[in-house]
């Protein structure tokens, strides 16, 4: 009954063509499902076996196992391009039972039901919905194999995560174009691949610009709170993890809105296609329940970009020793009180967040001390992130300590910089 309603809601999405060779196909890599040609065929009798042999029953999944619906799905695939239409359906049941709500699920599982009475040529062939509903459904199961397909490789590290301060013990990472959210932990500097998780974005993709655009920022960001599931409506599911879109850059680019959660799914489904929300990031429940736990509100990073771009460990290593030397050098020039030497750190395109040009703004912000004081300047609590969709911005973090003597004030501050040339500047500061 779920198999056949579910298609009556008009919420729903997918379509695809979804077949034994047209599966093989997509398990060896190929771009398109679509390229693929074949059908699922019903399965010939089983042969008749001597009174005395024992059947051999098909392997079964325990659903209380609570398998990761991805690895589930992909394992019926693989049998259905084996043409072994029992095994998939025994699995196919097995992932229902774990994920009742699981609606791509279903839809297989109805393929599989019909396959044992008729060819079945065509994705959804089971259902009765519109083709723009099956073509999301389409697009779910290939992000979901894709991710499987290409996990990250453990010894890459994403370019974006230059470098956390000792307290950040978590990075999220958002791949768009790959659907998919990457969780990395930080430990005494390193930072390591924890797991990886299936998302839906914005309904009109990225790069969002204003309020009700239906796009996803595109940026590096911070989770500010924890939204409980009991303060929340059934929409946003087990809870949700605002974040400060609009942040700083944002804000000095003109860009608008607001409301942009990490955040779940009604309890009636599972999940939702790749381009789906309204801006936000949706997961499943069961994965926003595990983020929930780990996350810490005013700490924990979130980038957001098309596309994760994974270096080495000896370029992750050279690009944070590059970043730590420029903003040591910032510090000395600035600590040196020499006008022209500090300014010569900062891009003449350079604008401050009430649009004040260079000259004007260290008029206002500049140390005043005189030349008997016993200026000295420390930095601490230090990150970097590259700016995604951007190969010159860098954003810097870090906590300044002035000491006059015994007297001591303290600010944290934010710079981004950009490519001058051959050169790095300070295109923008703000105090946070």
């Amino acid at each position: 009954m779920f198999y056949d309603a579910l298609f009556r809601r008009p919420s729903l999405q997918v379509r695809t063509f979804f077949h034994a060779s047209l599966l093989g196909a997509l398990l060896l890599g190929h771009q398109s499902l679509v390229q693929a040609i074949g059908s699922i065929r019903p399965p010939p009798p089983a042969p008749k076996q001597a009174n005395n042999a024992p059947s051999t029953p098909p392997p079964v999944i325990d659903a209380s196992q609570k398998l990761d619906p991805d690895v589930m799905l992909i394992a019926i695939y693989k049998d259905l391009g084996n043409h072994n239409l029992r095994d998939a359906l025994t699995k196919a049941d097995a992932l229902v039972a774990a994920y009742p709500t699981f609606r791509l699920g279903h839809l297989v599982r109805g393929d599989i039901l019909l396959a044992h009475a008729r060819p079945v040529t065509q994705f959804g062939a089971g259902a009765n919905a519109p083709a723009d509903k099956l073509a999301d459904f389409r697009s779910e199961a290939q992000a979901r194999i894709r991710a499987l397909q290409q996990k990250p490789d453990p010894d890459m590290i994403p370019r974006a995560l230059m470098q956390l301060r000792d307290d950040q013990h978590q990075a999220l990472v958002i791949d768009t174009k790959q659907s998919r959210l990457y969780v990395y932990e930080h430990h005494n500097g390193r930072i390591k691949f924890q797991a990886d998780y299936y998302i839906s974005h914005g309904k009109f993709g990225v790069n969002k610009l204003k309020e009700g655009d239906q796009r996803t920022p595109i940026g590096v960001y911070y989770i500010t709170s924890r939204l409980p599931r009991a303060k929340l409506p059934d929409f946003y599911g087990s809870g949700a993890l605002p974040i400060n879109y609009p942040n700083e850059w944002d804000k000095l680019n003109g860009r608008s809105g607001s409301g942009i959660w990490l955040h779940g799914t009604p309890s009636a489904s599972f999940s939702r296609p790749p381009l789906a929300s309204d801006g936000c990031v949706v997961l499943t429940n069961p994965d926003l329940e595990k983020l929930y736990l780990s996350v810490e509100a005013g700490k924990t990073p979130v980038v957001i970009t098309e596309k994760v771009d994974f270096v080495n460990k000896t370029r992750w290593e050279n690009e944070r020793a590059w970043a730590n030397k420029f903003l040591e050098g910032w510090r000395h020039d600035l600590e040196s009180l020499d006008s022209r030497r500090f300014l010569n750190n900062y891009s003449h395109r350079f604008k401050s967040i009430t649009g004040e040009n260079l000259s004007a703004w260290y008029t206002k912000n500049r140390i005043q001390a005189n030349a008997q004081s016993n200026l000295t300047i420390k930095l601490r609590d230090t990150s970097f992130f590259r700016y995604p969709g951007s190969n010159d911005l860098v954003v810097a973090t870090f906590t300044q300590d002035i000491f006059f003597g015994k007297n001591k004030s303290t600010l944290r501050k934010r710079q981004f910089w950009s490519k001058d040339g051959a050169q790095w500047k300070v295109i923008y500061e703000v105090n946070i």
